[in-house]
């Protein structure tokens, strides 16, 4: 039987020895074949590999390592034993410590070439780590019916496929969420609507506990509270419901459905009526309420330490105005209220500016104040942008900034704290930035996505010319 056409013609059936020279931003490996370039998936820089073939383009050709015949210094034996195939993680084979010293590399590279100066001359900011396995409170798990598979599959897909990767546990979900895997794929197995649940969106919050041992002191402490939405095509039966519920309750778990777009997702179990999960910043004394389906930071740990770093570098203090755009409901918002004179929110989703408001009130701070606004578009006419603020903080999604930072930039604020997860976008802002008068004091990168290339990372900026 012939191999499957993928791209540029027929796939080469035997595998071929690859010299790897370094790495390519997605972190797959860089080597030639005949002049023409090969990006290796699985291969570390300095290595000699057996790949296989997975694609074949016009200008390069995209690989995947079958054997590792001279391995790095930086590999080793991925925690997962569905590593090698499942596309949840793609640099679980390189070492920790590797992977945030080549995120690291990335972002420098990137913000070089953007400001055509090097970074040597600034203090970057400490690498923050946090937990690497067991780290994710968000995801969205596609399901799939696959008779010849076993039944019911549960998990991220392949790479290089829309396949479903056959798994029974994961090492980057939160353990509560990874251990029912499998009690999962049983129950859709045992539905009579299986074939109509395609998805199950995962959030995960916490819940307050508080430590009654009187031989200890009465530290507050927290667990996780999980949510699962089900995506369900067509109505549930009865018998369907039924046992979803059991399930739900047998396992701990608030239990919604969705049978439409976002605004149909309604929960089912408990049968309270209260539509929140919670997550604390114990450093600011704050409870975030959001809903499953809000956008929220999967890695916790991370989150606390970039509030906290960004709140050190915008050295704040009670006499200052501060504007957080692209805001969320109220991330840094809310911690920032709690130092700050007073605080603005603002951000495009009328929804999560609900929420902020709300997770002011629910944390009784009176200074601060959330906007809706298409933050894409032209901001001197609103009211907000009217005062005067001393600090600003940028927390754009992966395109960037890039359209307000004029307007940004005439708000004459003395410092700007930039959180990114893009790098590639970071870097350009940071040049517009310098253009408009800024000088980057600081930059770095934070691990919010272990064994994965994703990159976040934050840039300091003071009003003054220069780097």
């Amino acid at each position: 039987m012939s191999r499957r056409r993928h791209g540029r013609g027929k796939l080469p059936s035997e595998p071929v020895t690859l010299e790897v020279g370094s790495l390519s931003h997605e972190g797959r490996g860089i080597a030639h074949i005949g002049g023409k370039v090969a990006f290796v998936d699985g291969a570390l820089s300095g290595e000699k590999v057996s790949a296989s073939f997975v694609r074949r383009r016009g200008r390069f050709d995209e690989l995947k390592t079958i054997e590792v015949l001279t391995p790095s210094p930086d590999r080793v034996t991925p925690p997962c034993e569905f590593a090698g195939l499942c596309g949840g993680c793609s640099l679980q084979h390189m070492h920790s410590d590797a992977q945030i010293a080549f995120k690291q590399s990335v972002f420098v590279e990137q913000m070089e070439h953007a400001i055509g100066e090097s970074l040597a001359e600034i203090e970057l900011l400490p690498q923050l780590r946090d937990a690497t396995e067991h780290y994710r409170r968000k995801a969205r798990l596609a399901i799939r019916v696959v008779s010849k598979k076993g039944g019911a599959l549960v998990g991220f897909r392949e790479k290089y496929s829309s396949f479903i990767t056959v798994m029974d546990n994961c090492k980057v979900l939160v353990k509560e969420v990874a251990d029912l895997i499998q009690p999962l794929r049983e129950l859709i197995d045992g539905l009579q609507g299986s074939f109509d649940i395609p998805q199950i969106e995962v959030a995960v919050g916490e819940q307050r506990v508080v430590n009654e041992d009187p031989a200890s002191d009465p530290a507050t402490s927290y667990r996780l509270r999980t949510a699962l939405v089900f995506r369900h095509l067509k109505p549930l039966s009865e018998t369907d419901t039924d046992r979803l519920i059991g399930f739900s309750v047998s396992h701990d778990f608030d239990l919604y459905l969705q049978p439409g777009g976002n605004d149909t997702v309604h929960k089912i179990a408990p049968a309270d009526t209260v539509e929140r999960l919670q997550y604390f910043l114990p450093e600011f004394d704050l409870q975030l309420n959001f809903h499953p389906m809000d956008f929220t930071q999967i890695n916790a740990g991370i989150n606390r330490k970039i509030i906290s770093q960004a709140l050190t570098l915008l050295e704040l203090n009670e006499e200052d105005t501060v504007l957080d755009l692209f805001c969320g409901l109220g991330n840094f918002t809310l911690a920032t209220a709690r130092v700050a004179k007073k605080v603005i929110g603002v951000e495009g989703s009328e929804e999560m500016v609900l929420r902020g408001s709300e997770n002011a009130a629910l944390n009784a701070l009176g200074n601060v104040e959330f906007f809706a606004a298409d933050l894409f578009q032209p901001i001197a006419e609103k009211e907000w942008a009217n005062l005067k603020y001393s600090k600003i903080i940028l927390d754009p999604p992966r395109s960037g900034a890039i359209e307000i930072i004029p307007e940004i930039a005439k708000l004459g604020a003395r410092t700007i704290v930039y959180i990114s997860c893009n790098p590639a976008t970071l870097a350009r802002d940071t040049a517009e930035l310098i253009k408009a008068g800024y000088r980057l004091r600081t930059a770095g990168v934070m691990d919010m996505f272990p064994h994965t290339t994703h990159v976040e990372s934050m840039a300091v900026f003071d009003a003054g010319k220069g780097i």
